[in-house]
């Protein structure tokens, strides 16, 4: 699904990737350890170009979304993001927050198809095409009452359809990232990313979070996760990357990462965590 070949990542004269070459396949759960520092939420961001590489190749499902000539929002639609800070607008409701992406992409994409339909042709086909333009059945009102549909059945999967119409001042930090991984979700997403999902939650609310990351891989969700949670890299990820100093210094099966670490310094990184 995603090959990363060669990847390198510089500030300046920092070099904070320097030749990550890796290959994520369909339903793979693949899990991010390592010392804070090491580079680990910077691959993360540059596998949806959120961080432009400085060298290299991400080909994503047969495109190289690296290639600046490339428009990567059509290609980010296809990849789930999660941030550790949630990163949802306090100046929107919940099913506000969940529904703008849908609801944005598939206006814009009906405007652009209305106005293809429109300009096609001219000359003897321009009435045909202008009919065409009024046989389009998707409208906008429509479009916005299958996302609200599709964000309602969202929140109830979490059990937050009750804080729909509220802001999100009022709701948990557990709440608000289950919320977050649901608005990634709601543009139906071929792998999600998420960075250090609970990084930023007190240790209570930590578990109902996981649980529902877990829900998404038992479904398949191809997944790549950034985490500090060794227990949880154990039981869920089918993959385990070890970075450090911006390599991949060690990759193996979770068995085989935290039972029989083969690299000096995973053992050092795994005596001081577990």
């Amino acid at each position: 699904m995603i090959d990363v070949i060669n990847l390198k990542k510089s500030y300046g004269k920092l070099d904070v990737l320097k030749g990550i070459t890796t290959t994520i396949h369909e339903g793979e759960k693949v899990a991010i350890i390592g010392p804070s520092g090491s580079g680990k939420s910077t691959f993360l961001r540059c596998l949806n170009c959120m961080e432009d590489p400085t060298s290299g190749s991400i080909v994503f499902e047969g495109v190289d979304i690296a290639d600046m000539k490339v428009d990567i929002n059509i290609h980010r639609r296809h990849m789930g993001m999660v941030f550790q800070q949630f990163n949802l607008f306090n100046n929107k409701n919940v099913i506000e927050n969940v529904m703008l992406a849908p609801v944005t992409i598939e206006i814009h994409d009906l405007r652009m198809k209305k106005l293809k339909n429109f300009f096609i042709k001219i000359g003897n086909a321009f009435v045909k095409n202008k009919k065409a333009l009024y046989e389009i059945n998707t409208t906008p009102a429509k479009i916005k009452a299958d996302a609200k549909e599709n964000a309602l059945r969202l929140l109830k999967r979490i059990g937050l359809e009750d804080k729909a119409n509220v802001y999100p001042s009022t709701l948990s930090g557990g709440q608000k990232q289950r919320i977050a991984i649901i608005r990634a979700l709601a543009m139906n997403p071929k792998v999600m990313l998420f960075d250090e999902p609970t990084s930023a939650l007190d240790p209570e609310m930590v578990g109902e979070v996981l649980d529902l990351i877990k829900q998404l891989a038992d479904e398949g969700m191809t997944m790549v996760i950034v985490t500090h949670e060794m227990g949880f890299a154990r039981e869920v990820a089918t993959r385990v990357l070890f970075m450090d100093e911006g390599i991949i210094l060690e990759e193996n099966t979770p068995k085989e990462i935290f039972q029989n670490p083969q690299k000096p310094r995973t053992k050092e990184f795994l005596s001081k965590v577990l």
